[in-house]
């Protein structure tokens, strides 16, 4: 990565300061109605959210949508070879998916104007592999338009991603590109109203068609974008949108595909770029994209992003594997309930609709939040307070805990920088979810809080947690009942607390989805590789246990063989990278054979796993026939590190 210029250097500021994030006071112009202005108000502390990012916390959920080619291709990503005749929805309804997601709950879409494989889902004149060259509404279709409408129609948030990275274009790694891709952005953020999201994500180079060439590009990700006058675009036609992306303007990548934060994620976080380079993307320390910094320099809370299904795409195959809706709860507490945002993949089939069950499983998330967080129990207790600010006035007292206003709070004199809210019921409360808020526009001023009841004429700790933020849920094991609870909040500062909320969850089903498909049992398997040793024979069984948290691991082979035993008939085979969290040794390029004498190996499939170091869920190899074999071959088809967690092979 070259040093940025003086230009650069002066571009950077701009937009560091558009934004406010990088600012320990950002200009109040961007953030209205800041609560300092109250008279008596406790100083802001550390970093602020602009208006902006208010703006999104307040959104907290939100769905992105893939349709493309590549559903028609059962496929994750798109090569960029996929003929536009193929794309063609006979019942495309953008009101049908968009009101599935209103029901969930959620307040906006984002929806992938064009992910990798290049299509351009609206009439774009800047490449024309675009929308206008499939038989769609006879090449007169707009399906960025659609989404907008439905949309706006609905009272839903609109955002778009269009992907830097471009399988299809010709051009793509050179200078001339990089003109491409921005008038791309320039027509999205121009034609399409008001976005609340401008969303970006990591991909970037590799194997794709550019124009039928076929072969692999690779890009310098921290310097072929130019990011800094790229985003300008954003903060010039969309100064409302929230820009992500994994080092994030406004909002951060939470680190996983699972939607999940760590127990503790600060809002505020202190970039850090690798090798001593100013952090930009391929250029950044990732160790606290989850965690965050407290005290760091900048606002930027996290976005947990997750699909409902195991893909970001339709797979047929995937039918029974969408997320339950206690699957869903859970990584709502985890994503929104830690301070961020939970952004939710949606997937249309290629009659260009939603799945009858991702319809259900959406209308049945909504109403179980719905009747979760109907009724606060906090409101039928007497609430006193250790320590309030400026008493007499009383703008800072117990009624603005329960008011449901993210705004209104109360704080503790400049001095307090411990104190507690005791909750009295005249009869005891049950509840499993305590709630608590920060006056976000007064930056994140809590380290920690716990949380006890009265029992046995004493006071228990019943539960502890840290980085309050926007939102923090904190989930019991069990159900609990008290008419006494205390809450002990911990701060550097002064105490800027909005809301306490105690909930009563329903009971849910058990947090699994049942799979389709029907494996083989795995028994009498033997598995092996082309260097065999005493350590990788140990380990091999590993790949073959049924335990997802075990793995075999070798440098020494590309492939690993199954022997079976017997002969099985089978069309699918399943491949579970390592389940630890370490992308390193993921297979990427595939080759899948087969044997009858384990001498003579005929190939029965070649590919590649999609996203799977960032997503890194059982990849399905589908056959295109089903085959008869003792023995399986997977080939690792780029040289490297060999990860295997499991395989499957099915009937």
């Amino acid at each position: 990565m070259r040093l940025f210029n003086k230009q650069q250097l002066l571009i950077l500021a701009a937009i560091l300061l558009s934004t406010g994030s990088y600012a320990q006071h950002p200009d109040h112009t961007l953030n209205p109605g800041h609560t300092s202005d109250i008279t008596g108000a406790p100083e802001p502390y550390g970093a602020l959210p602009t208006a902006r990012q208010l703006k999104w916390q307040e959104t907290e959920m939100y769905c992105i949508i893939h349709f493309t080619p590549t559903t028609f291709q059962n496929k994750e990503w798109g090569y960029g070879d996929a003929d536009p005749a193929i794309f063609n929805p006979k019942k495309f309804n953008a009101l049908q998916i968009v009101n599935a997601a209103k029901s969930g709950g959620f307040k906006g879409i984002v929806y992938v104007a064009k992910h990798h494989d290049g299509f351009a889902l609206w009439p774009t004149k800047t490449a024309a592999y675009n929308i206008s060259e499939s038989p769609w509404k006879d090449g007169k279709g707009d399906m960025v338009r659609e989404f907008q409408q439905a949309a706006k129609q609905t009272g839903m948030k609109f955002g778009v991603y269009c992907s830097p990275w471009d399988r299809n274009n010709p051009a793509y790694g050179t200078p001339a590109y990089l003109t491409i891709y921005r008038n791309q952005l320039q027509e999205l953020y121009t034609n399409y109203g008001e976005l609340f999201m401008s969303w970006h994500d990591g991909a970037n180079g590799g194997d794709g068609s550019y124009g039928g060439k076929n072969e692999k590009r690779k890009v310098d990700q921290s310097n072929y974008y130019d990011w800094l006058n790229t985003w300008e675009i954003t903060r010039k036609l969309q100064p409302n949108a929230s820009i992500f992306s994994d080092i994030g303007l406004d909002v951060r990548w939470v680190g996983n595909e699972k939607g999940i934060a760590p127990e503790t994620s600060w809002s505020t976080i202190t970039l850090k770029g690798n090798e001593g380079k100013p952090p930009m993307p391929g250029f950044l320390e990732d160790s606290n994209l989850g965690s965050g910094t407290r005290g760091g320099e900048q606002w930027i809370p996290i976005e947990g992003d997750v699909s409902l299904r195991p893909g970001w795409f339709y797979h047929a195959e995937q039918d029974g594997q969408v997320k339950t809706v206690a699957e869903l709860f859970n990584i709502y507490c985890k994503s929104v309930g830690h301070g961020g945002a939970l952004d939710l993949g949606l997937s249309p089939t290629t009659e260009g609709i939603l799945h009858p069950k991702d319809v259900n499983t959406l209308a049945e998330f909504g109403k179980l939040l719905k009747q979760v967080f109907a009724h606060n129990l906090a409101k039928e207790a007497k609430i006193t307070l250790s320590n309030i600010r400026n008493k007499q006035a009383g703008s800072f007292g117990a009624a603005n805990l329960t008011d449901a206003s993210r705004y209104s709070y109360w704080a503790t004199d400049d001095a307090v920088h411990s104190a507690w809210a005791q909750l009295d019921f005249k009869r005891p409360a049950k509840f499993s979810i305590v709630q608590l808020r920060e006056n976000i526009k007064l930056g994140q001023r809590i380290d920690s809080v716990t949380v006890e009841v009265f029992k046995n004429h004493k006071w228990e700790l019943l539960a502890k947690a840290t980085s309050i933020g926007a939102n923090r849920i904190i989930r019991l094991p069990e159900p609990q009942s008290s008419a006494k609870i205390r809450i002990h909040v911990y701060a550097p500062v002064a105490i800027a607390l909005s809301e306490i909320g105690l909930y009563l969850e329903p009971e849910l089903k058990p947090m699994s989805a049942q799979n389709s498909d029907v494996a083989y049992s795995k028994t009498n398997w033997k598995a092996s590789v082309s260097t065999p040793s005493a350590h990788t024979q140990l380990e091999l069984k590993n790949s073959i246990d049924n335990n997802k948290s075990t793995f075999f691991e070798t440098k020494s082979s590309n492939y690993i063989d199954l022997d079976f035993g017997k002969s099985l008939t089978f069309s699918a085979v399943g491949y579970l990278p390592g389940q630890d969290g370490t992308a390193t040794g993921a297979i990427e390029k595939y080759e899948l054979f087969s044997s009858t004498d384990g001498k003579k190996w005929q190939k029965i499939a070649s590919g590649e796993f999609s996203n799977i170091k960032a997503n890194p869920i059982l990849q399905r190899i589908t056959l295109a026939a089903k085959t008869t074999a003792r023995y399986l071959r997977l080939q690792n088809s780029e040289d490297g590190l060999l990860r295997i967690a499991e395989l499957e092979v099915y009937k």
